[in-house]
């Protein structure tokens, strides 16, 4: 009887953070760049002392999903879409480096480019990309960045910076509680991808599939609540039995 219970109760507790990725992906259905996290269920034998003869369900992280999302044009100079398995360099909060597919970028008032969430861009040299003032600005596909100085004429056009851009599989990453993605502790810095690398003018949107995480969510709702009943049933058997034998 108490393995029914803790077999319910372990896969009632995995649902309810299954739904809680679900439903994380489901609030950046909108987010620019935004990339789906994969999670599910699995059966894990419970450790300790003696045989180990009792099976939990237990909830794993299973990475994020690499599926490209929808490109859509914007004619923005400053909105970039970058090419599948690239990645845009930003500094963190903590100073480290880290990596992002949100080309939606911004000017600062003093000149410094920056993520739409204020996370400054950096360099090929890992330093922050600032732009001088200008009459107009470009961003090549490959990352150049160039500009017609201000009170200059059209025709002369200067490079000021280039974006670094690293080419990598998502799987070669890990996702932050803050979203941004990371090399693993210990891995190599990567190294600026050559040649083309994005698309400037257009923004890659998140690629949840709402439609699928809404069926997902009623999914694990229903699931959820078959395990609860399971604990209130095997709660009431238990009782009986206490019942018939106290009465014996």
């Amino acid at each position: 009887m108490d393995k029914a219970m803790y077999v319910a109760m372990t896969g009632a507790s995995a649902t309810l953070r299954s739904q809680a990725a679900v439903s994380h992906n489901l609030a950046n259905a909108d987010t620019v760049g935004f990339q789906a996290t994969l999670a599910g269920t699995i059966a894990r034998q419970v450790e300790g002392e003696g045989h180990a003869s009792r099976t939990a369900a237990s909830f794993q992280p299973l990475g994020v999903s690499a599926a490209p999302g929808a490109i859509n044009a914007t004619g923005n100079p400053l909105d970039i879409a970058l090419d599948q398995d690239h990645w845009l360099a930003v500094q963190a909060p903590d100073g480290g480096t880290a990596y992002t597919r949100a080309g939606n970028l911004t000017l600062t008032p003093n000149g410094l480019l920056t993520t739409a969430s204020g996370l400054p861009v950096l360099d090929q040299q890992g330093a922050p990309v600032a732009i001088p003032p200008h009459e107009r600005l470009h961003i090549g596909n490959d990352g150049t960045i160039s500009v017609v100085p201000l009170g200059e004429p059209a025709a002369n056009i200067a490079e000021v910076a280039r974006l670094q851009v690293a080419n990598t599989p998502t799987a070669a990453l890990q996702r932050g509680e803050d979203g941004l993605m990371r090399l693993p502790p210990g891995a190599e810095p990567l190294p600026p991808a050559a040649g083309e690398v994005l698309t400037t003018g257009a923004l890659e949107q998140s690629n949840v599939d709402a439609t699928g995480a809404l069926v997902s969510m009623i999914q694990l709702q229903r699931q959820f609540e078959m395990q609860v009943r399971v604990l209130q049933s095997s709660d009431e058997n238990a009782q009986a039995a206490n019942s018939l034998l106290s009465a014996r």
